[in-house]
């Protein structure tokens, strides 16, 4: 029975689900968006807001007490200089979660965890459109000889000058020419 359990062991020893959320975490704050399963997703999210709020304060303890989460130097410098001042005045929920479908491979549902105060993709998510204007398209450049050739039938001049369309003859499945048939080797 597991009540009163609230740790998702995502089917891994305990080693290799810390090493893992340590890594996702990482990868989290140096790309600021990542895709992984739904229950991944959120077991990250419990693990790494404690860590984005102990980035607030950049004092030397909460340093190494992040780092002893992290490992990792460049994502430590990341948080605590970029990330930080941007979620300074936030109070908590610095990431969000959102649902992407099922994967291809195994049917497992995807979401997308991103820090929220980061969203380049579409900055306007949340907030009130004030100018929407309705994006046009151009159609493509037409090529010029393309319409000319395709279409235009031949006309040449019969006995008495009269300009006349010699159409091709239409050719029937059955029909084959020479160019048509297969090569003797």
């Amino acid at each position: 029975m597991r009540h009163g359990n609230k740790v998702n062991k995502l089917g891994r020893t305990a080693s290799h689900r810390k090493a893992m959320l340590s890594n996702m975490t990482n990868s989290l704050i140096l790309h600021k968006r990542i895709t992984t399963t739904v229950a991944k997703a959120k077991a990250l999210r419990v693990y790494a807001e404690p860590l984005l709020t102990k980035s607030k304060n950049d004092t030397t303890h909460s340093r190494r007490t992040v780092f002893s989460y992290l490992r990792d130097k460049e994502a430590l410098k990341e948080l605590f200089g970029v990330i930080a001042e941007k979620i300074a005045t936030r109070p908590g929920g610095y990431t969000r979660i959102l649902k992407v479908g099922t994967r291809a491979g195994d049917n497992a549902e995807m979401a997308m965890i991103e820090l929220v105060d980061f969203n380049e993709l579409n900055p306007s998510f949340g907030k009130k459109k004030a100018d929407a204007k309705s994006k046009t398209r151009r159609a493509g450049k037409k090529k010029e000889g393309a319409v000319a050739t395709a279409e235009v039938p031949e006309i040449t001049a019969d006995t008495e000058g009269d300009a006349v369309l010699a159409e091709k003859p239409k050719r029937t499945k059955k029909e084959k020419t020479e160019d048509d048939a297969p090569a003797a080797e």
